[in-house]
């Protein structure tokens, strides 16, 4: 298995089959001890945890026939807040659960949409 790096490269790849083979599974991704990995087609995709300076959540509405429905989808910015990555989520309840997942295993990242985080004039 190859991975591909979204912020900084690392060379052991016996490190990462390791850690990703043990990394708990959440639809697409897989949260792993120091990384989180993202399967896309036949790549997967890494990001150490030390480079993720923003987590959010993003819904996008999507026209039905007689109503909107809202496709939950979980973006990862890098230290400039520059985004890496945006995953599909399965839902609401599987997005809020690992929003809450991410902020127990990257306490240093922010957490909310972009200028969420601005002081109040």
């Amino acid at each position: 298995m190859k991975f591909y790096p979204l912020a900084s490269a690392e060379e052991d790849g016996a490190a990462l089959v390791s850690e990703y083979r043990a990394a708990k599974p959440a639809g697409k991704l897989r949260l792993g001890e120091l990384r989180l990995y993202c399967r896309a087609g036949l790549r997967t995709y890494y990001i150490p945890y030390r480079e993720v300076g923003r987590v959010f959540r993003r819904v996008e509405r999507i026209a039905a026939k007689k109503a909107s429905l809202g496709v939950e989808n979980l973006v990862i910015c890098g230290k400039d807040d520059a985004e890496l990555i945006q995953v599909r989520l399965p839902g609401t309840n599987a997005a809020r659960a690992l929003m809450t997942e991410l902020e127990t295993r990257i306490p240093e990242a922010r957490f909310g949409k972009p200028g969420s985080d601005a002081p109040n004039p």
